[in-house]
């Protein structure tokens, strides 16, 4: 009887090998993954663009599986980087393994890695997914081990629920234009963001009316080492550019790739947060206000037009 019962309670207190990885947040270290690269139900997804696939070929967290940038996001009504449509995005994680048991581990340069979480966040996964603090460049860093192979892998069984409400467009932004519980961040360098680049393309120099510039490269450590900044420097950053509980934090950029870093870190750090995906590219071919100047401006201000 006494084995029996020792043999239950060692039972009971073993971990389950289908019991669910519980992600410490939506952010992960190295640490973390190296020690739960295992569990069934973590996968782990390298992602990055068709061309940087011969590289990452030769170097990738062992056990990961290559996901293509272009399978997120593309050119829709000429507006570059745009989010796809839901089934098509479901069907690019199902490619590569991912099944509602699965908790995705995010692996790639910022953008790229910050991209894929905000595409699995709008489809309703954000919660089920995480990006490696620092990438691939921190993994080598800590002495992990990388590998050439790539893991095989089924078809995920995967269902999505969009949540729509997370990415907004030109007319939401526009009717809350001069809002006080809305944050805009232009995620873009200065030189964009006040218009002395001269504009870009088809596109006008200058801001949306309204918007503080919070340059993506301001949340990492470095362009060496692209760990995101210590929770307290990164709200502090976020704060500058008017974030603060009760608002709402709207990212954008120029087409959505930079943006994608500072919706991230918005969201990691709790604030409610909208992702304007057409970025100024959509604003200026729809002909919208802009404002030049370090200042934010705003509709009728000095350099508005």
């Amino acid at each position: 009887m006494r084995t029996a019962a020792l043999l239950l309670a060692l039972s009971l207190a073993a971990p389950s090998a289908h019991a669910q990885t519980r992600l410490p947040s939506i952010l992960v270290s190295t640490d973390w993954l190296a020690a739960n690269l295992r569990a069934p139900d973590v996968v782990v997804l390298h992602v990055a663009h068709a061309r940087q696939k011969a590289d990452a070929d030769t170097a990738h967290v062992p056990g990961a599986r290559f996901l293509r940038y272009d399978r997120m996001a593309g050119e829709i009504e000429g507006v570059a980087v745009e989010l796809q449509p839901a089934d098509e995005l479901r069907r690019a994680f199902a490619d590569v393994g991912v099944s509602n048991e699965s908790r995705v581990v995010l692996v790639g340069e910022p953008m790229s890695a910050a991209r894929a979480w905000a595409t699995l966040d709008w489809l309703g996964l954000g919660d089920r997914a995480a990006v490696l603090d620092g990438g691939l460049v921190a993994w080598r860093a800590a002495g992990h081990p990388v590998s050439r192979a790539w893991a095989e892998h089924a078809p995920g069984d995967l269902a999505v629920t969009p949540q729509p409400e997370r990415f907004v467009d030109a007319a939401w932004v526009r009717a809350r234009l001069g809002d006080t519980t809305i944050a805009l961040v232009d995620a873009r360098p200065a030189r964009e963001y006040t218009g002395a680049d001269g504009g870009h393309d088809h596109m006008k120099p200058g801001h949306i009316p309204g918007a503080h510039n919070l340059y993506w490269e301001e949340l990492v450590v470095s362009r060496a080492d692209p760990r995101l900044k210590p929770e307290a420097e990164l709200r502090a950053l976020f704060e500058r550019a008017g974030a603060r509980e009760g608002r709402t934090v709207v990212a954008y950029c120029m087409i959505g790739m930079r943006a994608s870093v500072a919706y991230f870190a918005s969201r990691l750090l709790g604030y409610e947060t909208r992702f304007y995906d057409g970025s100024w590219d959509d604003w200026t071919r729809r002909g919208l206000p802009a404002v030049t100047g370090e200042a934010p401006g705003a509709l009728g201000a000095p350099g508005a037009r």
